[in-house]
């Protein structure tokens, strides 16, 4: 047998307990917001402890998570070394979106049911807590001589941003890996993905009784203007086209308005929260600015009316960085040996929290266990559901590409 045809096996041999791990995992919530994830990194950490694997808990300040509209991260690192040379780190976030409503299984019930494990998180991504974990346990299992390190990274803030997850590792020097691999789905390598800005949008206008409403401001009334002015916004980006694979053009969603406070009173205000979603090529200073113009061109023909506008989020775009390769040499060739398919390079419109390793110039790639696209998988929709033939096939891509870039004969 092959070091490789090995780690197949105790993969296939452990599998019943990677989705023990999993549902363990899944079945305590972290639901962000309200984003209480602290408990859910401690029971990892014990889960993890049953494996030898000592996680060390880095807790972030209350203050600043409160600060960022949360109640308490954890994030963990787990770190293996097997000799001198690089490090490569695994990250994958716990953090969640509420379930929502429409389920018919129970969101964190880790029900399997037809070959699919189901509960919020069971894809996006608890499933590479899993398969990182078991991937490393594989690995180890071999005995080989191995050159270099491991880090585990199980971190807790990917819905808000990132910069307490990754970011505050990176920050604090708590973490300085090599190369690295992110959570992501098992048919494609991702290098590339796009950038997001979000933007809260406050209108002042002046409240007023519905009966003489010319004694207010309606600023509901501006809001719809500039409403109309930034969707129109998203017929001019159809002709800015990205050169990334997978990347199409940017676009805008508003994805929630609140305002006004009765319905015979005239709205002295109203608020509302952006999403814009950026190109790996454009320049996020410059899509601000535009933003920014859009809306102030809109509020000037509105007589009365103030605007405050608040940066919620930047998220820069990731690119492929030099050095990366390897990693996507690797991923491919494991990639096609195991699933059959061949697992194209490509960019995701999706914004991730890897680009803050990228930022801090470590390549990496996002790759983990999950079918083709965000939508089969019915992250952050009701029943999003894990193929656990995927979670058993990923696991043991990530087990050979850890071999390949850490094997002593290499």
């Amino acid at each position: 047998m092959t070091h490789y045809d090995k780690l197949d096996a105790w993969i296939d041999t452990h599998f019943d307990d990677e989705v023990r791990f999993l549902q363990e995992l899944v079945r305590v919530p972290t639901d962000t917001p309200p984003g209480n994830n602290a408990p859910h990194a401690h029971r990892t950490a014990l889960l993890l402890r049953e494996f030898g694997f000592d996680a060390k808990q880095h807790a972030v300040p209350e203050a600043e998570v409160r600060a960022q509209g949360m109640e308490s991260i954890t994030n963990l690192i787990v770190r293996r070394e097997y000799g001198a040379g690089r490090t490569v780190a695994l990250n994958a976030h716990g953090d969640v979106v509420p379930p929502g409503e429409g389920w018919t299984h129970e969101p964190y019930g880790g029900e399997i049911e037809g070959g699919k494990l189901y509960g919020r998180a069971a894809a996006v991504s608890k499933s590479d807590f899993a398969s990182f974990t078991f991937a490393v346990r594989a690995l180890e299992s071999l005995h080989a001589k191995l050159n270099g390190a491991v880090e585990l990274h199980f971190t807790y803030d990917e819905e808000f941003g990132g910069e307490l997850g990754p970011g505050y590792l990176l920050r604090h020097g708590l973490t300085k890996p090599d190369l690295m691999i992110a959570a992501g789905f098992s048919y494609e390598v991702v290098t590339a993905h796009n950038g997001c800005l979000q933007m809260e949008v406050t209108v002042h206008g002046k409240m007023a009784h519905a009966a003489i409403p010319h004694t207010g401001v309606d600023a509901l009334q501006a809001a719809v203007k500039i409403l109309n002015a930034l969707y129109a916004e998203n017929e001019r980006y159809r002709a800015v086209t990205s050169q990334v694979a997978g990347i199409s053009h940017p676009y805008l969603n508003v994805g929630r308005i609140e305002g006004g406070t009765n319905t015979n009173v005239v709205p002295g205000k109203v608020v509302f929260k952006l999403d814009r979603r950026m190109i790996p090529e454009e320049d996020p200073v410059a899509v601000e600015a535009s933003i920014r113009n859009v809306i102030a061109k809109a509020a000037a023909q509105c007589e009365g009316v103030s605007v405050d506008i608040k940066r919620l989020l930047l998220a820069r775009s990731m690119r492929p960085l030099p050095g990366n390769q390897p990693l996507v040499d690797a991923i491919q060739k494991h990639g096609k040996a195991v699933f059959g398919v061949d697992i194209p390079a490509m960019g995701t419109p999706l914004y991730t929290d890897v680009r803050l390793y990228a930022e801090a110039g470590i390549p990496g790639v996002i790759y983990g266990a999950g079918p083709r696209t965000v939508l089969e998988s019915n992250a952050k929709r009701a029943d999003e559901h894990l193929v656990l033939e995927d979670l058993r096939r990923a696991t043991k891509v990530i087990a050979r590409t850890l071999l390949d870039l850490l094997h002593a004969s290499h």
